[in-house]
């Protein structure tokens, strides 16, 4: 019985199924025979309805597909056209109703400051004419808001506001509030036992708010910067032999109220080594070691210094080249002993790959042309190629200023053996219009505007104007400098001058000289240069007065130069402008009277040697020694040596020399030294203050006139003073000021205590 009913339950089951089923099968076949006989799109303002039919899967003759129509809807949306889209049927018609999205009218910000109104449009992707939508709006939004982050103002808001017109335009207005800028109260570090936390600080490129940084940006928070100064971190770190350094943790808390960041740099020193054993080996044919050994400056028992490492393998890659090797790898191998906490290095001299420069790729460079770029390549196409000519010519780019950034890489080129070096630069401003003031004791208060060009046209000359006025000078200068003169490594120039002087307080006239030159220069090796100059001036003394020395009135009128200078410097500093480290040499002689009124020769040799005896103590010994000898006549006033002031410090300009005894009339040399030995130091004052002392010792003389009579005190004896001083690179401009003392002098010298040098372009 049992059974029977359980054959009745299923049998019922399946007639149950198979009458669903046919209802089923029915149901899309008449679905599946209906077809679309119209195609009705409504809502349309601006579009047109074909333009919609051509994102539809379905068109007029085909059936109801649900799974087409679908796709059809999110078709039409991802246009990004429409705010609404719906899709039904009406019988066997297809209505597709949309809500057009506004047009853009145009965009405006509000309250922006900090920012100009072209970068945040240049930022934001709603543009006038274009298409509205709410998520390209808050895109907008965030895009703002990491610009004004960049700038350090973590507090800013920016809200998106419409303003709806007719025919479906709107005005899109973004309020801004800016907010305080976001400062870096405070910076601390974790795990740090060698140096201290303000040790740290100056090394990092982030500062912490003071007073002091009002005109910087150093002190406002900026995520960027923070991995920068992770970075230099770890430089800073392997460059005084701690190997095993780790940054762990760098990260930003931001107070309450959105106005300050505290940054924390948890960090891992880890022992410090100093060098073991340092080699070189070579695997090169006829290269032995110790050819090389002289370029490695490393030694046993120095701390361990990664930036030297670096330094050495550019060396022995030059060196090596030199020699007539053109594919080299020199490979550093680094062994830890940690036990004796000493690094061994190994500088390994190898073939390198055989690849040759197939061609130079240059992009970025709208207004300067390509041959500027090419010709500072130490590289060119069809050489052998060389990673420390390529990082040389990079520099060589880089110190062009023409370029906001330079990148050159190496890629493959058409075959195993061959490289494409390819060149990417972003230009910047090159011209500029400065305005200039300043005082100093020599020359009074100074006023001047000049106007350069750097990359005239594009074509890498150099074009000047200047005017300067004060108080005891003016003068005009023009000139134009073309770097590559004939297409070869020769610096050649012109200029024009006129320059008045007012040396009545000195030796009691005036000087107006006009006139112009040609000059040029060249390397004779990497810092070797030789120059050569052609001046034609005519030198004007004039507003002589009665009580003037017979001398100088003897010199009154008008005389005119022609004039051939000869110079050779030798270079080894590690800046021309700040030199900390290193010497140079130079010899200058000028021959006049190939022409002209003036005959004479004269010679000058300047020299000066930098070393640094601790960090930011930089003792230093300059010196200058020059003489002047008529040819077949008397050397004039305008031609002899005036020392004093800047030369040796604690006399006033044109202090030391002859002297007219009845006038005080400073009547010059035709010989004379000088020299100085100086110590640099810091303040212990915050490093972006540039605040530098420094305490010195000048020595000098200047003697010996061609005529002289009763009435003219000269000798040689030394001038000694002694004195200190201070410089502050202000945000106006350098500021500096010297505390001299004469401690040997002669009677008739003329001193002074304070000498004060103030100026600034803007």
């Amino acid at each position: 019985m049992r059974d029977k009913t359980y054959k009745i339950i299923i049998a019922l089951a399946v007639s149950m199924f198979l009458a669903t089923s046919v209802v089923a099968v029915r149901g899309v076949l008449a679905q599946e025979s209906v077809v679309i006989r119209q195609i009705v799109v409504t809502g349309l303002q601006r579009s047109s309805e074909d333009s919609v039919r051509t994102y539809l899967l379905v068109q007029e003759g085909d059936v109801f597909d649900p799974d087409r129509i679908d796709r059809s809807l999110k078709s039409l949306f991802a246009t990004g056209r429409f705010a609404n889209v719906a899709i039904r049927r009406e019988g066997n018609v297809l209505v597709v109703d949309v809500v057009e999205n506004p047009t853009v009218n145009r965009v405006v910000f509000e309250g922006n400051d900090d920012i100009k109104e072209e970068t945040l449009e240049s930022e934001v992707t709603l543009k006038p004419l274009g298409v509205y939508t709410q998520s390209k709006a808050q895109s907008d939004v965030r895009r703002i808001l990491t610009l004004y982050r960049r700038s350090g103002r973590f507090a800013a808001t920016v809200e998106p506001k419409l303003i709806e017109l007719p025919q479906n335009r709107v005005d899109v207005i973004f309020e801004i509030d800016e907010g305080p800028v976001t400062d870096v109260a405070s910076i601390n570090f974790i795990g740090n036992k060698a140096f201290d936390d303000s040790d740290l600080r100056g090394v990092i490129r982030t500062k912490e708010s003071r007073w002091w940084r009002f005109l910087s940006s150093e002190d406002t928070y900026d995520p960027d910067r923070l991995s920068l100064d992770r970075e230099l971190l770890r430089r800073f770190y392997l460059s005084e032999g701690y190997a095993d350094f780790r940054v762990q943790s760098a990260y930003a808390e931001l107070s309450p109220d959105r106005q300050n960041f505290f940054l924390t740099f948890n960090i891992e020193e880890g022992e410090r080594y100093k060098l073991g054993d340092v080699t070189v080996t070579s695997t090169l044919t006829g290269l032995e070691p110790d050819q090389l050994e002289s370029v490695v400056e490393m030694k046993k028992g120095d701390w361990y210094d990664a930036d030297q490492i670096e330094k050495t393998i550019d060396a022995l890659g030059d060196e090596v080249g030199n020699l007539g090797y053109a594919f080299v790898e020199v490979q550093p191998q680094v062994q830890r002993r940690a036990e004796e906490k000493e690094i061994d290095v190994t500088f390994n001299v190898e073939e390198g790959p055989r690849v040759f420069v197939e061609r130079i790729e240059i992009s970025g460079n709208v207004r300067t042309k390509d041959k500027v770029i090419r010709r500072e390549f130490q590289l060119a196409e069809g050489d052998a190629f060389n990673a420390a000519k390529l990082r040389r010519s990079r520099q060589r780019i880089q110190d062009l200023d023409y370029f906001e950034r330079v990148d050159v890489d190496e890629v493959p080129g058409s075959a195993p053996d061959k490289a494409i070096i390819k060149v990417d630069v972003e230009e910047k401003s090159t011209g500029s219009l400065s305005l200039g003031a300043g005082f100093s004791t020599g020359s009074g208060v100074l006023g001047d505007i000049s106007l350069r060009e750097r990359n005239l046209l594009g074509t890498g000359k150099d074009v000047r104007a200047s005017l300067l006025i004060g108080q005891r000078q003016q003068q005009v200068d023009l000139s134009l400098t073309e770097p590559y003169f004939l297409d070869r490594e020769i610096v050649a120039g012109v200029d024009a001058f006129w320059v008045e002087t007012d040396r009545q307080s000195e030796s009691s006239f005036d000087t107006a000289t006009i006139g112009s030159a040609v000059r040029a220069g060249y390397p004779l090796t990497e810092h070797l240069t030789q120059s050569w100059r052609y001046t034609l001036k005519q030198s004007d003394i004039k507003n002589v007065p009665r009580d003037a020395s017979k001398f100088v009135k003897e010199a009154e009128g008008a005389q005119l130069y022609s004039e051939v200078t000869h110079s050779l410097l030798y270079d080894r500093r590690n800046s021309r402008i700040t030199p900390s480290e290193g010497y140079f040499a130079r010899l200058t002689t000028d021959i006049a009277g190939l022409g002209g009124d003036k005959y004479y020769a004269r010679n000058r040799a300047d020299a000066g040697y930098y070393y640094p005896i601790a960090e930011d103590w930089i003792a230093s010994l300059t010196g200058a020694a020059g003489r002047i000898d008529g040819l077949g006549g008397k050397v004039d006033l305008l031609d002899r040596f005036f020392i004093g002031g800047a030369e040796v410090r604690g006399f006033s300009t044109d202090g030391i020399g002859p002297r007219d005894d009845r006038t005080g009339d400073a009547l010059g040399g035709e010989l004379f030294y000088s020299g100085s030995a100086q110590l640099t130091f810091p303040f212990g004052l915050p490093e972006e203050l540039a605040i530098r002392g420094r305490v010195f010792t000048d020595v000098g003389s200047a003697w010996e006139l061609d005529a002289s009579g009763p009435q003219v005190r000269d000798d040689a004896n030394p001038r000694v003073s002694v004195g200190t001083g201070i410089t502050w690179v202000s945000p106006f401009g350098p500021l500096g000021v010297d505390f001299g003392f004469a401690v040997v002098k002669e009677d008739y010298d003329d001193t002074e205590i304070i000498r004060v040098n103030f100026g600034t372009r803007f």
